[in-house]
């Protein structure tokens, strides 16, 4: 076990212990509505983790985000609550996304992927941020680490709603392009060979399979340390590799993770999210951040206009059915 490994299982145990702060630190689900009232709404930060049901291939669980957007949470929530007089509300992890990596091959379905529709995820988050407004609330922080363009374009979109209806503050922190592009732990702690090997991978590769090593081992199916690589050197070769018939659900070389590796890229993500957050909380206007999603222009990208296409086929198959229904009852 790494010193670096050590160091962060000792701050996980020493987290598990009851304090001031902590106790600061509420689940939304077990509060009566005496305790919601009593909520000092100018020092309250709810948190929504997200976790998108995606699957990740034959050694990951298809809930690998949302077990990395949880612990993200409770990071970020001792961030919050340690400054005096602020408290953290978390609310229940919303399972739901869009866009998963296996479109990126146009396999539109895929076991382990449970997605919804753009519209439909705008609308849950619209919808919550609402309640929450009407509520009171000021303060709404999104910890939702899936990448997709389209699916954070539906969260900004929620994000910008609660802003401009309810004049408070509600951010999709991975969004933001310090969080986005952080953090690089592979190119510090890989070979230049391991690197290569590594490429490209934006799903499922040798970081999310450590960040799972690290968080939830027992979960991680241990053959990934005999898994063929599938190394991508630019983007158009992530649609070569995905388009496939036998593609297993990755990218790049799951063999090469670690814990240690998982350890160090939870730590050093969780340290910029925080520092991030905590300068919004003291007036930074998140607006003024450059956004991930803004750089990808679906007009110009022919995988993300195609996932765009699908998106509109489902929207339009639901509706026509409920169109029949509709009449049918008439």
């Amino acid at each position: 076990m790494t010193r670096h490994l050590k160091l962060c299982l000792g701050l996980l145990v020493i987290s598990l212990f009851p304090s001031v702060a902590t106790c600061q630190i509420r689940q939304l689900a077990e509060l009566n509505t005496n305790q919601i009232r009593a909520l000092d709404r100018t020092k309250t930060v709810v948190l929504i983790p997200g976790g998108i049901l995606e699957q990740h291939g034959p050694y990951l669980p298809s809930f690998t985000d949302g077990y990395v957007d949880s612990a993200a949470t409770q990071e970020l929530a001792r961030a919050i609550v340690a400054r005096p007089g602020w408290a953290v509300v978390i609310f229940p992890v919303i399972p739901i996304g869009f866009g998963p990596a296996n479109d990126i091959g146009g396999k539109w379905s895929f076991p382990g992927s449970y997605t919804v529709r753009t519209e439909t995820l705008r609308a849950v988050y619209m919808d919550i941020s609402s309640e929450l407004g009407d509520q009171g609330f000021r303060w709404i922080f999104l910890v939702n680490h899936h990448g997709d363009p389209l699916h954070a374009r539906a969260l900004n979109q929620a994000s910008n709603y609660f802003h401009e209806m309810y004049g408070g503050t509600m951010v999709h922190l991975n969004d933001l392009k310090p969080i986005a592009t952080c953090c690089g732990i592979e190119e510090k702690m890989f070979t230049a060979v391991e690197q290569a090997e590594e490429g490209f991978s934006v799903h499922a590769g040798a970081g999310e399979h450590s960040q799972i090593l690290f968080l939830h081992p027992e979960l991680v199916d241990p053959s990934y340390k005999s898994a063929p690589s599938l190394t991508a050197n630019r983007i158009e070769d992530l649609f070569r590799i995905a388009e496939r018939k036998e593609w297993p659900g990755y990218f790049g070389a799951p063999r090469l993770a670690s814990a240690a590796l998982g350890a160090r890229d939870l730590t050093e993500l969780s340290r910029v999210e925080c520092d991030l957050v905590l300068k919004i909380l003291d007036g930074l206007d998140y607006r003024t951040i450059p956004r991930f999603s803004d750089q990808f222009d679906p007009n110009n990208i022919p995988g993300l206009a195609a996932e765009l296409g699908h998106d509109r086929a489902w929207e339009n198959k639901e509706k026509d059915w409920l169109k029949t229904a509709t009449s049918e009852k008439k």
